[in-house]
Formats: structure tokens, C-alpha cells, sequence
């Protein structure tokens, strides 16, 4: 029998492996160019994003979790920072960052109401 983690079952952490597939995309296309800084740091926040999901799920208080979410909500604007600088240079164009941002947006959304359920009186 196979298990799942918890975390697998979370809506937030669904949506942010997909987004984390777009950003991958990107990332491994700037990596093709020879712009390896930039898909570095791409790779590193997207994978920041689901590592921090996965991770808060197994702790064991909901304020840890919440710790943890916060962190990868915060991935989700670094990863936005990134997007609007390759953007800048040409590497991608308006409509893929305007894409990504309705995503990255929709995300942190959904991670700050997941964390107001978590503990509402924070």
C-alpha cells in the first residue's frame, strides 16, 4: 500500500507544485541560454515554495506550521521579483509573467486564508 503525506492532500501545496512546474519551465529555459544565475535563483524559489508547504504540514504545532507557511508565501513574492526581472530582459514576454503573477497571486492568497484557518487569532 502506498502512502501519502499529508501534505498531498493540501489545496495550497497542489497549486504550488503546478506553479512550481511553470517556474521550472522558465527556469530550465533560462538555464538553455546560459543564464544560469537566473535560473538558479528561479529554481531555488519555486522549490522553496512546495519544500515549505511540505515541510510545515509535518509539524507537529499549527504555529510551526504557520511559521512555515509564511516562508513559503514569501517565495511566492520572490518568485514574482524574479519573473518581473527576466521579464525586464527580455527573457520571457508580458503575457507569461502576467500569467505567472495571476498564479502567484491566487497562491499567496490561498496560503495567508490557509493560514488564517490555522490559527485565526494571529
Amino acid at each position: 500500500m502506498i502512502r501519502n503525506f499529508r501534505f498531498e492532500s493540501l489545496e495550497i501545496w497542489q497549486i504550488s507544485i503546478q506553479v512550481g512546474d511553470e517556474l521550472f519551465d522558465i527556469a530550465d529555459s533560462l538555464e538553455n541560454k546560459k543564464l544560469f544565475r537566473f535560473a538558479e535563483q528561479l529554481h531555488g524559489a519555486g522549490l522553496s515554495i512546495t519544500n515549505n508547504i511540505a515541510e510545515g504540514a509535518g509539524s507537529i504545532s499549527k504555529k510551526e506550521f504557520y511559521q512555515f507557511l509564511n516562508y513559503a508565501r514569501r517565495s511566492c513574492y520572490e518568485c514574482a521579483n524574479i519573473i518581473i526581472v527576466v521579464q525586464r530582459r527580455g527573457y520571457i514576454v508580458e503575457e507569461t509573467k502576467q500569467a505567472l503573477f495571476s498564479r502567484l497571486d491566487e497562491l499567496s492568497r490561498k496560503i495567508t486564508d490557509f493560514q488564517k484557518a490555522l490559527l485565526p487569532s494571529v
